[in-house]
């Protein structure tokens, strides 16, 4: 092929950017946690950085958000749900520190220290998916489906990329690798958790009174 035909290095790493975006906003139609590591591998190798990620682990694993079965493994301990969404939000935090995140909607830095003062007394009642819409505005990111059938991620962040992003679990009824019951267990998915990125993964949640019912039992 005549070296003229391929694409630019500009251009190979616009489209690893878009992809990224994509996988990590619809997981399981990508693949999950594989696709997500298989993207950011490319994308690295294209920026020349490919020991970013190998840093990355290790401060994942001194936070126990990372496994020896990856962050899945990590939110298994602490979430009923299909984990798809709840890992690819780990990811973005990632994504959004190396400035490839595009997100729907900023927080300006006002309404980001409301919403972080506002949180914990907030989650101590169950809500649902339109409570957190209604009290906190279109999310920065939706991971997952629109269908409120199905489990989702909302995050919220600002343009300030050293600000930890903001989460919010949702669960809708579904065991871990099923598809949602019919009729559905709920007409809007619940909110188990609301998670503070970049802090010791253990201690970063909030559970609202559904998500404390819900937790997996620990092993003595």
């Amino acid at each position: 092929m005549p070296a003229d035909t391929l694409a630019s290095s500009d251009e190979i790493h616009a489209y690893l950017v878009d992809q990224l975006n994509d996988v990590l906003r619809r997981p399981g139609m990508w693949g999950g946690e594989f696709a997500i590591r298989l993207t950011l591998d490319h994308l690295l190798f294209v920026e020349g950085r490919q020991g970013a990620w190998d840093k990355e682990k290790r401060a994942l694993e001194r936070r126990e958000a990372r496994t020896a079965t990856g962050v899945k493994g990590a939110f298994e301990a602490v979430l009923p749900a299909d984990h798809s969404t709840s890992v690819a939000s780990v990811y973005a935090e990632f994504a959004h520190r190396q400035g490839w995140l595009k997100l729907d909607r900023a927080l300006s830095a006002d309404e980001y220290a409301t919403m972080l003062a506002a949180i914990d007394p907030w989650a101590a009642r169950d809500r649902t998916w339109p409570d957190v819409t209604s009290a906190f505005g279109t999310p920065s990111v939706l991971f997952g489906s629109t269908n409120p059938y199905y489990g989702k991620t909302l995050g919220y962040a600002t343009a300030d990329r050293s600000a930890p992003m903001l989460f919010f679990h949702l669960w809708n009824g579904a065991a871990p690798g099923t598809e949602p019951s019919w009729p559905p267990s709920h007409e809007q998915p619940l909110l188990l958790a609301v998670r503070r990125g970049d802090a010791p993964f253990t201690t970063s949640f909030t559970f609202t009174p559904e998500g404390q019912r819900r937790r997996p039992a620990q092993e003595a």
